[in-house]
Formats: structure tokens, C-alpha cells, sequence
């Protein structure tokens, strides 16, 4: 794959994001907790300006375009031609499939009912509930029974009454199935890591997403006995992951085929750059407009759930990076291959829970604090790579 067209000025750029990344995320946090504050009424509006289904709002626009622009400028570097090449011989991709897949759901479940299930359950309340949407065309009677939930009538909606752990647990799990795709290209970088490859990576990471999220997700929330909307996991999925991945794909063939492939990397490419990142930043303003009043009325809970994100982070950290080694990868390989696991692809999760259970709901909650854990959490581990280089 070749993504070698314009990277000194998208190292200039990823360079000036990078000296100030902590700066830019915690204005962008105050400036939304500032804006669900004081400005209540814009930050309903934005939130009510959704795509309806049976009368529930299905995906949020507003998100749904931000995350559009963050997402198409990575899937429009993608050469399927080096995907599939990569894929039949690359160790690290290999390695990333086998942490992201076939441990990272299930070791997120495991420590997220361990610590909110059981050791923090007095704090969070053992008979606290939580009020979330009812499955897309499913028609309980009030009283009537789903999963661990209970059919009630709020505000004149029927929801679903679960425990609140429960939801709590349900966004954790749509953390832990969800790699991360965008965001790992700045920890790459940052870690020193090779670009080429964890943008591959990234690839089969997102096509891959589009084939397992929607049967993990509904795998793991059903054996938590939580509702299992499998129609909104397929349309989050569509609209989020495949969408910005197509259009990326037409795109790139149809550019580089009218202006060759020299101006779609040193022009094309050099435009969209600053575009990723104002999109991730007015992505965080609104996401924290949305829930900034329940994050500044529940800081302990907050504290419970992000300890469970943070052990799982660098749980998979630590695995994927023992793992590159025992396979003597090159550290070039082995930084971005143990970073894409331990990264989250928050805004998938964000915009899943919010369209499955609601944007009050605890899962959104704790998808949210997923995003508030993952530059710092992300840097340290960078750190640690960069300290550690001389092990390969």
C-alpha cells in the first residue's frame, strides 16, 4: 500500500496535533459540558435532529455527519489491492485479528461484570435502574418481561427498565468489540510506527468490523441478558462503518483514475488532513453538549466505570505487545499492532448505544467516558512504546 504522497505535510499537520492533542480534546470537553450547560435548548435541538424509525430516533445526524468527515479521509487512503495482499502474509495484521477478535470482546465482558457486576455494585446500587429503549419492532405490554428488563411507561413511552449496572456493562461491551480505526494512525505515529502498515491494519480491522460487530454485539448482550436490537446494530453498522468506507473506495478509484494517482496523494490527501481532525474535535463538542450535565452530576460514576476501560486497555496493550515480541516483529510493526487493540472505536460505540439504548441511557454514559480515558490512557501506552523500543 502506498500512502507515501503528501506525508511530510501530514506529518506537519499530525506534528502540531500532536504537541497540543491534550490541549484540543480538553477544550473541546469544556467547551461542550459548557454548551450543554448554557445553552441547553441548541445542544436538544442538535440532539434532536435524528433519523426517526416507528417514532424512535434511529441515528443521530449531526453525529452521523461528523463522524462521516472523520472517517471517509482514512477509508479514502485505503488500497484494497494492499489489503489483500497484506492480509495473506502479514504477521502484525495476523496478530491485531486474533487480540481485536477473539480476545478483546470477551476479556472486556469479563472484567467489566467482574468490577460493575460485582466489586463496584454497592457503589453504582444494586436496585438502581436505568430507563432504555425497547428493541426496534418488539411490542411488549407494560409489566411484560425482556432479558433482566421490565416494560414500563415513562413520559408516555414505553422503555425498558433494566438494572443500571446493566447498561453500564452494555456500553462497555460495545467498547470491547470495536478496534480502533482512525484515531490509531495518530498513536502510530506518535509511537514512531510504520505508517504503511497501520493503515493495512486499519483496513482489515474496518472490513472485519463490518462483518463481527453486529454478531458479537448481539452474541455478548444477550448473554448479559440485555436486549439484542439486531436491526440497529446492522444499520449503525451501514451507516458508520460502511458507509465512509464505500464512498472512500469510489472516491479514491474515481480520482485517481480522472488525475492520477501522483495529485490524489499530494494534493487530495494534503486537503483532507485538517479535515479528520476538526471533524474528531466538533465530534467530542457535541458528544460532551450531549452528556455533559450527567458527567458533572455522576463524577464517581464515572471513576467506576473507567477503571474496568482503563485495566481492559492496557490488558490488551500488554498482550498484543508480549505477543508481537514472541513473534519478533520489527518495533515499527509491533507499536501499531499492539495500539489498535488497546485503542477503542468510540464513535462507532457512541452512536451504536445511543440508537440501541438512548442517549440518557448508562450505556451511552459509559461509551462516553471510553472517550474521555482514551487520549491519555493512549499516550502513556505511547510512552511506554517509545521507552521500550530497544526490546525489539
Amino acid at each position: 500500500m502506498s500512502c507515501e504522497g503528501g506525508s511530510v505535510d501530514e506529518r506537519k499537520m499530525t506534528s502540531v496535533f500532536e504537541r497540543y492533542l491534550t490541549l484540543w480534546v480538553g477544550l473541546c470537553i469544556v467547551g461542550g459540558i459548557m454548551l450543554g450547560k448554557f445553552a441547553p435548548t441548541l445542544a436538544s435541538r442538535l440532539d434532536g435532529m435524528s433519523v426517526f424509525i416507528d417514532g424512535a430516533p434511529v441515528v443521530s445526524i449531526p453525529i452521523a455527519v461528523c463522524l462521516f468527515f472523520m472517517m471517509y479521509p482514512i477509508m479514502v487512503k485505503i488500497d484494497f489491492s494492499g489489503v489483500i495482499k497484506a492480509g495473506k502474509s502479514g504477521t502484525p495484521v495476523w496478530l491485531t485479528l486474533f487480540v481485536n477478535w477473539a480476545v478483546k470482546p470477551f476479556t472486556m465482558y469479563a472484567i467489566a461484570w467482574f468490577f460493575l457486576g460485582f466489586l463496584f455494585l454497592g457503589l453504582i446500587g444494586a436496585d438502581a435502574v436505568d430507563l432504555v429503549k425497547i428493541p426496534f419492532g418488539l411490542d411488549l405490554p407494560v409489566g411484560a418481561s425482556h432479558g433482566a428488563g421490565t416494560v414500563v411507561m415513562h413520559e408516555g413511552v414505553k422503555m425498558l427498565q433494566v438494572p443500571l449496572w446493566r447498561s453500564y456493562f452494555a456500553g462497555c461491551i460495545l467498547l470491547g468489540i470495536a478496534p480502533c480505526t482512525a484515531m490509531v494512525l495518530v498513536w502510530g505515529y506518535l509511537a514512531r510506527g510504520n505508517d504503511g502498515l497501520t493503515l493495512v491494519m486499519v483496513a482489515i480491522n474496518s472490513l472485519t468490523m463490518l462483518l463481527l460487530y453486529g454478531v458479537l454485539g448481539g452474541f455478548l448482550l444477550g448473554v448479559g441478558r440485555l436486549p439484542v436490537p439486531w436491526q440497529a446494530l446492522a444499520l449503525s453498522i451501514a451507516v458508520y462503518v460502511a458507509l465512509p468506507l464505500v464512498s472512500g473506495w469510489l472516491s479514491r478509484k474515481w480520482i485517481i483514475a480522472v488525475k492520477g494517482k501522483e495529485w490524489f496523494e499530494r494534493k487530495f490527501l494534503h486537503v483532507l488532513t485538517p479535515i479528520t481532525i476538526v471533524a474528531l474535535l466538533t465530534t467530542l463538542v457535541l458528544l460532551f453538549s450531549f452528556k455533559g450535565e450527567t458527567i458533572l452530576a455522576n463524577p464517581l460514576t464515572i471513576a467506576w466505570i473507567a477503571i474496568p476501560l482503563f485495566l481492559q486497555t492496557v490488558l490488551i496493550f500488554g498482550l498484543g505487545y508480549w505477543l508481537a515480541k514472541m513473534l519478533r516483529l520489527r518495533y515499527e510493526d509491533a507499536a501499531p499492532a499492539a495500539m489498535i487493540g488497546a485503542s477503542n472505536h468510540f464513535e462507532v460505540a457512541i452512536a451504536t448505544s445511543t440508537m440501541i439504548f438512548g442517549l440518557s441511557s448508562g450505556a451511552s454514559l459509559a461509551t462516553v467516558v471510553g472517550v474521555l480515558i482514551e487520549v491519555p490512557v493512549m499516550l502513556m501506552l505511547v510512552k511506554i512504546c517509545l521507552r521500550t523500543r530497544k526490546w525489539f
